[in-house]
């Protein structure tokens, strides 16, 4: 079973005492949840408060992104071993506003995920297409590549996660329809499954866009949906626990 994941990405949100009472919220609010995974995504300057707070519960932590080099003259980076050490389990990695804004590309997110991956943390890979290559008809052209190229060298799927995010959705309230989705995520399933057959089958892949607890009960209820990275309704304790419940009671 790939079991369920709910994750949420805070972005550049939340002073730390912000971080803890929001952190706290969901801890409290998902007691009870049984199976599935609630993963929280804050700032790098809270990700220690945030450790403190939800450590020996359910909820474990992310941090948003990191540098592919162990240490050295990286002014303002961070390693995966220093994430590790903070208490992260998770890592987000190749979102789509590093890659924008930041010029982050298919080969460093391959980078990330070995690096990541060789200090025990689990990579949470995201991959997506722009509204203008969905126009253009090429969405699965996009993402494949994103895909085999992320995954390249890569022997072992056991920690890896997938986000599927169309980057049209990111932020604008607008969300690919569950049968969208759906597409993309069986299309990505099927890359997995001819790079590394079985050993696969268990990866979890996620949705992520603009999702609210109103939209995420009929995305979850598609068969190679297996959770949400959650932007914005993350940020709202209510609206996230409202997610989570949702996801864990359809799976």
């Amino acid at each position: 079973m790939r079991g369920w994941m709910v994750a949420g990405n805070w972005k550049m949100n939340n002073m730390v005492s912000e971080a803890v009472n929001l952190s706290k919220s969901v801890k409290e609010g998902t007691e009870g949840i049984k199976g599935g995974e609630v993963v929280l995504s804050p700032p790098f300057t809270a990700l220690h408060a945030v450790y403190e707070t939800i450590k020996g519960s359910h909820v474990t932590l992310a941090a948003q992104n990191m540098f592919y080099e162990e240490k050295g003259a990286y002014t303002g980076e961070v390693s995966a071993a220093m994430i590790k050490d903070i208490g992260c389990t998770y890592v987000i990695i190749g979102h789509s506003e590093r890659r924008k804004y930041f010029g982050e590309t298919d080969e460093w997110v391959n980078l990330k995920a070995k690096k990541s991956l060789a200090v025990g943390l689990k990579p949470i890979i995201c991959v997506g297409e722009t509204d203008d290559e969905r126009g253009k008809g090429v969405t699965e052209f996009v993402v494949g590549i994103q895909v085999k190229k992320a995954l390249n060298g890569i022997d072992n799927m056991g920690n890896i996660v997938i986000a599927y995010e169309p980057v049209w959705a990111i932020g604008t309230g607008k969300n690919a329809t569950p049968a969208e989705a759906e597409d993309v995520h069986r299309f990505i399933r099927n890359i997995l499954g001819d790079m590394y057959g079985d050993a696969c089958k268990n990866v979890k892949i996620l949705y992520g866009g603009s999702v609210t607890h109103q939209n995420i009960s009929d995305l979850i209820e598609m068969e190679d949906i297996d959770g949400a990275l959650v932007g914005g309704a993350s940020l709202k304790s209510e609206e996230f626990v409202g997610i989570i419940r949702k996801v864990s009671e359809k799976r």
